[in-house]
């Protein structure tokens, strides 16, 4: 059975033109198009902007400074200790050790797809882009997945980045490493929707010659800005 289209009315004498009432298509288009593009603009400046503040070690709170290209942790405290942890292979870490030094410290996964390679190659870069000053640096990572992060993993993530012998990266059980997240206020738990996954927090942070929590980066923190601080680093 065949359906007859509606019959359409006479239009009123009073009614405007039938081009003035109609939407052009490219603006139908164009219209969802803008509120979407101002949507995720408005997104990416609330995360580039920081504005959803991460807890950091000891209450402290970051602000920029003329004298760091990263931001100024305040008040300046001591690098909670990592001394319960040891390195993938075996040996133990005191941070104590590294006095004289910019130490910058991490929290990375090794199969994290995302986040934490991305970290890793700008730490090499930084290292490369030092030259002969690399030696007064050293670059730190402790574990976030301590079910995934085996030695044999962690030496693999450090060959491909470039980083054997230049960093010292932290594993651990469940119950050595979490002592470590609290002190660091780091985040660390699995996707549930994706197991192999790990959603954890992913800062840099700075440590002074003395010793002291003094700088902080974004995961997205460009290598110039911890080349730039290593030398207030060293005469902190």
């Amino acid at each position: 059975m065949s359906v007859q289209p509606p019959t359409s009315a006479p239009p009123s004498p009073d009614a405007p033109p039938p081009e003035s009432r109609t939407t052009r298509p490219g603006l139908q288009i164009f219209l969802p198009v803008l509120l979407i593009l101002v949507v995720v603009g408005a997104l990416t400046f609330v995360l580039a902007s920081g504005s959803s503040k991460p807890q950091l070690p000891g209450g402290a709170t970051s602000a920029t400074t003329s004298r760091f290209d990263g931001g100024v942790l305040s008040p300046l405290r001591a690098a909670p200790a990592l001394s319960t942890l040891r390195n993938y292979t075996g040996q133990p870490v005191n941070l104590a050790s590294y006095r004289g030094k910019a130490v910058f410290l991490t929290f990375l996964y090794t199969h994290c797809p995302d986040v934490c390679p991305l970290i890793a190659s700008h730490l090499h870069t930084v290292l490369s882009e030092l030259g002969s000053r690399a030696r007064h640096v050293q670059l730190i990572a402790v574990s976030v997945d301590p079910r995934g992060d085996t030695p044999g993993a962690v030496g693999a993530f450090l060959h491909e980045h470039q980083l054997t012998g230049q960093m010292q990266y932290l594993i651990g059980s469940g119950a050595q490493l979490a002592p470590v997240w609290k002190a660091w206020y780091v985040g660390s738990s699995r996707d549930v929707g994706r197991p192999a996954l790990v959603n954890h927090s992913a800062l840099v942070y700075g440590i002074s010659a003395s010793g002291k929590l003094t700088t902080i980066y974004a995961s997205n923190f460009v290598p110039s800005q911890i080349v730039h601080d290593v030398a207030p680093l060293l005469a902190s």
